[in-house]
C-alpha cells in the first residue's frame, strides 16, 4: 500500500499518507473513476427470467427488443446480455449446509438398475438399487430390491438403520408415492405403513421439496458414487438370486466405506466411528414388523373380507368403512383411529374367524339353541308342546 502511495507521489499526488486505509480503500481513492448514472432504468431481469420459463419461445433478443421499445436509446443487445449474465451469477448461489453428527439419513433409489438371471431359463430380471447416506460422515448403505413398492422402501430403510447401528433425528426421502401420499415440506401425509415405521423408530420424516434436488444432494452424490464404485465393477458378473447379488454388492460397499477420502482426513468409516455413531439414538428393543393398511367396508354379516378370509367386528359397525392393518401374524381393524377388533391372521380361503361377542344377542340366542334346550323349553310350556317339538326333532 505504501508503494502505491509513493507511486502517486512521483506522479504529482500531494495528499497525506493514510496508513489506516486498507488496500481496497486506498485503490478506490487513488484510481476512482467517475461512473455516469444510467439515463435509462435497468431491465427487470427477475421478470425476464420468469418469462423465459413460463412462455415458450421468449428469447433474450425478444426481451431486449421489448426493453428498447419501452426505453429508446437504452443499452445495446450485447450489453443487455452481459448485464443479464452478471445478474444470473448473483441469483444461483449455492448454500453449503453444514451437517451435524446424527442429524439426517438421506435415502433414494438409483436410476441405474442391475440384473439377476434365472438359472434354468436364462431370463434376466431387473432389480432396483436403494441407497442411504448419513449426512455428516457420508457412511453409505446400499442394497438391491425387486421393486420400489412401499414394502421395498420401508424394509430397505429398516436395514439401513440396522447397518448404522442407530437412528438419526430425521430421514430425508424424495416424494415417492409409495411413501408420501401428499407432498409438503412441513406437514407431509405419509403412507400409514411409513407412519408406523417412523413412530416405531421415533424418527422424523422430512421429504425433500418437490423439484429441489439440492435438498437431498447428499444421496444424489451417494447414488453416483455407488453406481461408479459398487455397481460398475459388478456389471460383467452373473448373479442368479437377489441374495447372491447383494452379497457381492455389500463386499464392494465395505470397501467404499473404508476407502480414504480424497480431500478430507480418514474415511467414511473412521468419520462415522469417531463422531457420528454416538450421536445416533439407539435402535428399538423389538424389531419392526411391517404391516399393510387398507380400507374396506364391513359386510352386513359384520365381517370384513381380507384375502378371501372373513374376520368379525362388533355387529354395530355393519356397513361402515374401516381401516385394516395386516401384519405377518395379525389382523387389526380400526374405526376413526380406534381399534375395534383383532384376530390372528388366517390363510384359509373361504372360511371365517368370528368372536362370539361380536354377534348381536338375537344371533347369539339362535346359534346357542340345541335339541336338549328346545325340549326343555317345550316341556316348560306343556306336555303337548313337548310332544310336538320332540316329533319334529326326531
Amino acid at each position: 500500500m505504501r508503494a502505491a502511495w509513493l507511486r502517486r507521489r512521483r506522479q504529482g499526488f500531494r495528499g497525506p499518507w493514510l496508513p489506516d486505509l486498507d488496500e481496497e480503500a486506498l485503490e478506490a481513492l487513488l484510481y476512482r473513476q467517475e461512473v455516469a448514472s444510467p439515463r435509462h432504468p435497468l431491465p427487470d431481469f427477475d421478470a425476464i427470467r420468469d418469462s423465459f420459463s413460463k412462455h415458450k419461445g421468449v428469447t433474450r433478443r425478444l426481451a431486449w427488443e421489448e426493453y428498447r421499445q419501452a426505453h429508446p436509446g437504452a443499452m445495446g443487445y450485447s450489453a443487455f446480455c452481459d448485464r443479464y449474465r452478471d445478474w444470473l451469477k448473483t441469483q444461483d448461489l449455492v448454500l453449503r449446509v453444514p451437517h451435524e453428527p446424527g442429524e439426517a439419513l438421506y435415502v433414494d433409489y438409483a436410476g441405474q438398475t442391475a440384473q439377476i438371471t434365472d438359472r434354468e431359463t436364462g431370463e434376466q430380471r431387473e432389480v432396483k438399487i436403494f441407497v442411504a447416506v448419513l449426512g455428516y460422515s457420508n457412511l453409505t448403505y446400499a442394497e438391491a430390491t425387486m421393486g420400489e413398492t412401499t414394502a421395498d422402501w420401508i424394509s430397505a430403510q429398516v436395514r439401513s438403520l440396522e447397518y448404522c447401528g442407530g437412528v438419526p433425528k430425521k430421514i430425508v426421502p424424495d416424494n415417492p408415492k409409495a411413501l408420501i401420499t401428499r407432498a409438503s415440506r412441513y406437514e407431509p401425509d405419509l403412507n400409514p405403513s411409513y407412519q408406523e415405521f417412523a413412530e416405531h423408530f421415533k424418527v422424523a420424516i422430512v421429504p425433500a421439496r418437490v423439484r429441489e434436488p439440492q435438498d437431498k444432494a447428499k444421496v444424489e452424490t451417494g447414488v453416483q458414487i455407488v453406481e461408479r464404485f459398487v455397481l460398475a465393477p459388478l456389471r460383467n458378473q452373473t448373479f442368479f438370486t437377489l441374495a447372491e447379488f447383494n452379497t457381492a454388492l455389500w463386499e464392494r460397499l465395505e470397501e467404499l466405506n473404508d476407502k480414504p477420502f480424497q480431500k478430507l482426513p480418514g474415511s467414511r468409516r473412521t468419520r462415522f466411528e469417531e463422531a457420528e455413531r454416538q450421536a445416533l439414538s439407539p435402535l428399538p428393543d423389538r424389531p419392526f414388523s411391517y404391516a399393510v393398511w387398507k380400507k374396506t367396508k364391513v359386510h352386513l354379516d359384520y365381517h370384513v373380507e381380507i384375502e378371501r378370509h372373513y374376520y368379525s367386528v362388533p355387529y354395530v359397525h355393519a356397513g361402515k368403512t374401516v381401516d385394516v392393518c395386516l401384519s405377518e401374524r395379525t389382523i387389526e381393524v380400526f374405526l376413526r383411529g380406534k381399534a375395534i377388533a383383532a384376530h390372528l391372521r388366517s390363510r384359509t380361503v373361504g372360511e371365517q374367524t368370528t368372536v362370539a361377542a361380536h354377534r348381536s344377542e338375537r344371533h347369539q340366542w339362535m346359534l346357542d339353541l340345541s335339541h336338549e334346550k328346545l325340549l326343555s323349553r317345550a316341556e316348560a310350556i306343556g306336555p303337548a308342546t313337548a310332544e310336538m317339538v320332540g316329533a319334529q326333532i326326531h
